[in-house]
């Protein structure tokens, strides 16, 4: 199979199984390129097939040399169509640990229910003992709850009043006006159900439970604050009050861990991922964020920051925290300087000049490679089986 991008607004519904390969591979070069770290030995990541809980995955096991077990919901390839991306990460990953010996499985299926809980306990009893770092990294659309069966549904949409900005459309390269109607009060308490922090409260009560956490123990959650031009949408809206519960579960479960362990919250860096092209306002944001922090040096790439976050942060005395507590490695984002060149930058944007201004060019090529496409060495023309790395 010639396997080819079908791009259908912010989703990619086609994968390309070599370029996912090469997208994991480009992105262990870099952590092992930056030296070995004294990390976490046995690490549970929770949505382990992409962005942040990939990168923590990687850096987790080829800096540090983790045993590590990933959940996520994925989609089986067919000889007829493509897996997503995430699968064919896994398996990629998977791979790349069994050539240097090391630890690594993948639970395929629904991290919030029960069932996985069980069989994720199971496997750390079996192989690993115990574990001692939990990442957090969910952000599915919606949440089959476990206790209630109730299937609730996320909205990324501001609180109160409407939302009238700008955007950029990723696939034509245009800034258009956008205008966003406010949630219900009902569609802010289903979204603070899928990304709030009960499920992470709930995978720490059971994992404690069953007497799995190892001394010195640490989980973390990450969540996004973003400067004010994304706030209506973002830290003010519905992901806002979701992201708000995050910081809510993250106190309870630290107070419940006492001396035994540590929870946090890591605020990160806008990237480029499936989820940010989604919402409103952040393309355009991240497209001029990018090549202010280029233009400045400090830009990082999801792999970089979330390598910096385990040697500075979890792992290290370095890293900002803010007075919740939580580690803030969006500082370099969040100087004066970066913030008030994108605000000026934001109100003379538009589809001529976005080129001059942002990074489009980056934006676009990143949303590409999460996909597998796009990756230099890859052959794009050759006949590939869909059904294997």
């Amino acid at each position: 199979m010639i396997i080819k991008p079908r791009i259908r607004g912010f989703i990619c519904t086609t994968a390309h199984p070599a370029g996912c390969v090469r997208g994991v591979e480009n992105q262990r070069d870099t952590v092992v390129e930056r030296g070995p770290l004294d990390g976490p030995k046995n690490v549970l990541v929770l949505g382990c097939s992409g962005g942040f809980g990939l990168a923590s995955r990687i850096v987790s096991t080829f800096a540090g040399g983790a045993k590590t077990i990933g959940v996520s919901f994925e989609k089986e390839p067919s000889e007829k169509r493509t897996a997503t991306a995430g699968w064919y990460n896994n398996l990629a990953f998977e791979t790349a640990a069994a050539r240097e010996g090391i630890y690594a499985k993948t639970f395929d299926g629904d991290a919030f229910a029960d069932e996985m809980r069980e069989q994720v306990i199971e496997t750390i009893k079996a192989d690993l003992g115990s574990i001692d770092l939990l990442v957090y990294s969910l952000a599915p659309p919606v949440r089959p709850h476990p206790r209630t069966g109730e299937l609730h549904r996320s909205v990324i949409k501001p609180l109160g009043e409407a939302f009238e900005t700008k955007t950029l459309v990723v696939d034509k390269g245009i800034v258009q006006p956008v205008r966003v109607e406010p949630a219900e009060e009902a569609e802010a308490e289903a979204t603070v159900q899928v990304m709030g922090g009960e499920d992470w409260e709930f995978w720490m009560e059971s994992l404690q439970r069953a007497g799995v956490l190892a001394g010195g123990f640490q989980t973390v959650a990450f969540s996004y604050l973003g400067s004010d031009l994304t706030k209506p949408i973002y830290r003010g809206g519905t992901l806002g009050r979701a992201k708000a519960d995050v910081d809510r579960a993250c106190a309870a479960i630290d107070a419940r861990l006492g001396d035994h362990g540590r929870a946090r919250v890591a605020v990160l860096k806008a990237i480029v991922s499936q989820a940010s092209t989604a919402i409103p306002v952040v393309p355009l944001y991240i497209s001029l964020l990018y090549r202010v922090m280029q233009d400045e040096g400090s830009h990082e790439t999801c792999i970089e920051h979330v390598d910096r976050l385990f040697r500075t942060g979890l792992y290290g005395d370095a890293a900002a925290v803010d007075d919740e507590g939580r580690l803030r490695i969006d500082d370099w984002e969040m100087t004066d300087a970066i913030q008030s060149e994108v605000s000026r930058r934001w109100e003379i944007v538009d589809s001529e000049n976005i080129r001059e201004l942002g990074d489009l060019e980056r934006f676009q090529r990143e949303f590409m490679n999460i996909f597998g496409f796009e990756h230099d060495g890859v052959d794009y023309d050759a006949d590939v089986d869909p059904l294997s790395i």
